[in-house]
């Protein structure tokens, strides 16, 4: 998709008239600066181990009207026992399949926004940020009140359907209120031919807030899934997060932790299982910008075939963030040969009176443990799988919800049972 195929499909959004003109002036400014610094190669430093060649030699449209379910659609194979299902297609928000629960407002962007007197999140880290702000053309805004304890997990469902080549740009907001608890499902599922998705999630934790936030990627792997996260934690607010990723031809997490008040505490976590050419990747950056404060990073990544990975994960403790306890983590296993993953934890401290660690290993199966296994009875593929299984337990396992964390461990079982090689 080049920098014409772009303009011409910013004319058409701008031409549409359910999309309010007050938004417009913020797109253009966005759509300036996207012209301006172009999307990333791999000369940025950032983005050295990630090819983005499948969205130059492809182009994609906006979604449309024609676009949307032609009847009824059919969730039961991707909502999760005991949630409450917010359901959006090819970029179209399905009220008929949402349930929104007490204590939880939901408002259309543009309600959003002005509510919030017209404070306007424009992000400028990544070419995708602005890439979002231009087009953005589809999400919802989630409010929970003060002082509630949403029962049912949400459920977000991102489908992505069809033959043609869509390009949907979703915008979320999540504000959770002073001393309120919930968890968030996001997955993001279906099988479309191609598809580009390119979401930008805005997360705020109000004082001693709790928020479990799980993200699904197992959409098709033809697709690009491009995911921008800012999270903005508010005082001795917890916030844990868990991607579960098997999807996408290209799946990127670019996720930017903000810690804004003491006593706040972050744990990101996340498991990647690839195979074929795909490619998978988190970038992270925790920013601990007040003191007292915890944060965690675990991140697993198990590789097939030819696929690919990335961790690049950041820690920075500004100066005065004094007594920060923050640990990083990146372990990957890589079961073929032509597999490749880059790890790249880093700390970046500026505090004296702090405590943190960081660390990473990318190796194969243990030789002497498969043949310990073999030696007692069980087949190559069994001794295999058992060795998997322990090396990302801890992850399955910290998932608090029973119901999620079956769904999960069912994936994770049917990954294992058609990728691990005999």
């Amino acid at each position: 998709m080049n920098i014409s195929d772009f303009q011409s499909e910013f004319n058409k959004i701008k031409s549409r008239s359910h999309f309010s003109k007050a938004i417009h002036p913020e797109r253009e400014k966005a759509f300036s600066q996207l012209l301006e610094i172009g999307l990333p190669t791999t000369k940025w430093e950032d983005w050295r181990y990630t090819d983005l060649s499948i969205i130059a030699n492809n182009s994609f449209r906006l979604s449309d009207t024609q676009d949307m379910p032609s009847k009824k659609i059919d969730i039961s194979d991707y909502q999760i026992n005991g949630t409450d299902p917010i359901v959006i297609f090819n970029g179209h928000y399905q009220e008929d399949l949402s349930v929104i629960p007490d204590g939880v407002t939901l408002l259309p962007n543009l309600d959003y926004i002005e509510k919030n007197n017209w404070k306007f999140k424009n992000p400028t880290l990544s070419p995708f940020d602005l890439l979002n702000t231009t087009f953005m053309d589809s999400g919802v805004s989630l409010i929970i009140d003060s002082n509630v304890n949403i029962q049912k997990p949400i459920q977000l469902i991102l489908i992505s359907s069809g033959v043609d080549s869509l390009m949907v740009s979703p915008r979320l907001h999540i504000d959770v209120g002073q001393s309120s608890s919930a968890t968030f499902i996001e997955e993001h599922v279906g099988t479309s031919n191609s598809f580009f998705q390119n979401t930008s999630l805005f997360i705020s934790t109000g004082i001693n807030a709790q928020l479990d936030h799980i993200r699904i990627q197992s959409n098709s792997d033809k697709m690009v899934n491009m995911a921008n996260q800012y999270l903005y934690q508010n005082q001795d607010s917890h916030y844990t997060f868990f991607q579960f990723a098997t999807g996408s031809k290209l799946g990127r997490l670019n996720l930017h932790a903000q810690l804004e008040g003491e006593g706040a505490d972050c744990s990101l976590n996340g498991l990647a299982l690839s195979n074929k050419n795909q490619h998978l990747d988190n970038h992270i950056i925790i920013d601990h910008k007040v003191a007292n404060c915890t944060s965690s990073q675990n991140f697993k990544t198990v590789l097939q075939d030819n696929s690919s990975g990335l961790f690049n994960g950041r820690t920075i403790v500004r100066e005065g963030a004094q007594k920060t306890d923050s640990s990083q983590s990146n372990n990957n296993l890589l079961l073929s040969t032509n597999a490749l993953m880059n790890s790249n934890p880093q700390l970046e401290i500026y505090a004296d009176d702090v405590k943190c660690s960081h660390g990473s290993t990318t190796g194969a199966l243990d030789t002497e443990s498969l043949f310990y296994l073999q030696s007692r009875g069980l087949n190559s593929f069994t001794a295999k799988s058992l060795l998997i299984r322990g090396f990302v337990t801890e992850l399955l396992e910290a998932i608090k919800n029973e119901n999620i964390r079956k769904y999960i461990t069912g994936k994770f079982s049917n990954w294992i049972s058609k990728n691990t090689i005999s």
